[in-house]
């Protein structure tokens, strides 16, 4: 079998490598993929980004199943266009997309369909949003309604706070359209959550839980990034909690996306906050995470490709997923300066380590060479049969790395 494999992240470095160990799978194209999928075995990187060079391409190299991993593609519509042509393609269509592409579609959708979410109120006009936050009980979660690349969300902590926020994300338009609209949603405290799930549009399976560390600095402190690390099962995830999510989050969803005729076959992402008598859901993703990939995919013990085609051809009640019964951090190692402005091309050094899989995210080979090109540079991911031992573990593996300007958080796990 000949996949094609959309992005360029660490995310699709850890699920090239996950697919490339089942027997079904012969070659991995990745387009464009990166330094570390550039070596990965039964792949090879193809310089290709463009959604219409990506149909032609899969047609003229009869790619028999093509792996979509980020949502830019997914929103733009991919998956139709490749299914119109008859191409078997991993990812939901544009309607389902608008999960995840639109935070006032995802949040009228929960409203809807009585899933548990925090309430909110969504505006068009600035004025009409500023006036409105002097309703509000502060701190206030303001959100971006469209893509935004994990920079759309943004917590103020007071009314001047939110009002600047409103000012640049509505009137100054520093997201470049995404900002255009917003919701204004209640602030929950508690401890948040990554859940992925598969989906034929008939049946769902939850995988493994995750935990996520956004922030920039060690305690939670600094801007938020697009993840510094994770951990995998969440701790926080209880039986309760994980029953709570099925009964009041997972399974309202597929109902809703089945009312609403969406045909849905993919990863749905749930971002929970755990809270002390509920859960709730923050938002949908309409694909896999990042970081949480790199620590869900090494605890899986299930043929991926199988999963995937399962999935494509509406088979899914007729599989399970089975993980290790163990722990899985992730530790990122960071470009000096980000998520601000980053410095790249800088040379990276990898002792080899085989208790540890590290996956490339921002990297690239020139002349030989493995250079950083990106904020997010690299994962390191270790198991362990205890989260002090995962941790540790990941630990070790990173630091037997090294590039000019390294930063990694060093409380990932706790």
């Amino acid at each position: 079998m000949k996949v094609l494999l959309i992005g360029s992240g660490g995310r699709e470095h850890a699920i090239a490598w996950k697919l490339s160990q089942s027997i079904l799978v012969n070659k991995i194209f990745c387009a464009p993929g990166n330094g570390g999928t550039a070596t990965e075995e039964k792949c090879e990187n193809v310089n290709i980004t463009n959604n219409e060079e990506l149909l032609k391409f899969a047609i003229d190299n009869s790619i028999d199943v093509t792996v979509v991993g980020p949502e830019a593609p997914l929103c733009e519509g991919i998956v139709d266009s490749f299914s119109e042509k008859g191409l078997k393609i991993f990812g939901p269509c544009a309607a389902g997309a608008q999960l995840e592409g639109s935070k006032i579609f995802s949040k009228n959708f929960m409203k809807k369909y009585n899933i548990n979410t925090a309430a909110y109120d969504t505006f068009t006009h600035a004025d009409e949003a500023i006036q409105y936050l002097e309703t509000c009980k502060f701190p206030v979660v303001l959100k971006a309604d469209g893509l935004a690349a994990g920079k759309g969300v943004i917590i103020a902590q007071d009314y001047n706070e939110a009002k600047i926020a409103i000012e640049e994300l509505m009137i100054s338009d520093i997201l470049r359209g995404a900002g255009k609209s917003v919701v204004i949603e209640e602030f929950l405290q508690g401890v948040e959550a990554s859940i992925l799930a598969i989906t034929d549009g008939e049946t769902i399976i939850p995988f493994v839980s995750s935990k996520d560390h956004k922030a920039i600095y060690d305690g939670n402190l600094g801007p938020n990034t697009g993840g510094m690390g994770t951990l995998a099962p969440n701790p926080y995830c209880t039986e309760k909690v994980l029953q709570d999510f099925k009964d009041k989050i997972m399974y309202p969803t597929l109902q809703g996306l089945q009312k609403e005729n969406i045909q849905y076959k993919g990863i749905i992402f749930f971002g929970l906050m755990i809270t002390k008598d509920n859960v709730y859901l923050l938002e949908y993703n309409v694909r896999m995470g990042d970081p949480e990939t790199q620590v869900v995919l090494p605890l899986m013990e299930s043929d991926f490709m199988e999963l995937i085609m399962s999935t494509i051809d509406g088979n899914l009640s007729s599989k399970t997923v089975s993980f290790k019964d163990e722990f899985a951090c992730c530790v990122i190692a960071a470009s000096k300066g980000y998520p601000g402005t980053y410095e790249v091309g800088k040379e990276i050094n990898i002792a080899n380590n085989s208790s540890e899989k590290v996956f490339i995210a921002g990297g690239k080979i020139s002349n030989s060479k493995l250079l950083s090109s990106g904020g997010r540079v690299l994962g390191v991911t270790a198991l362990g049969k205890s989260i002090e031992e995962a941790r540790k573990n990941a630990y070790v593996g990173i630091n037997n790395i090294d590039f000019e300007g390294i930063y990694f958080r060093g409380d990932i796990g706790i």
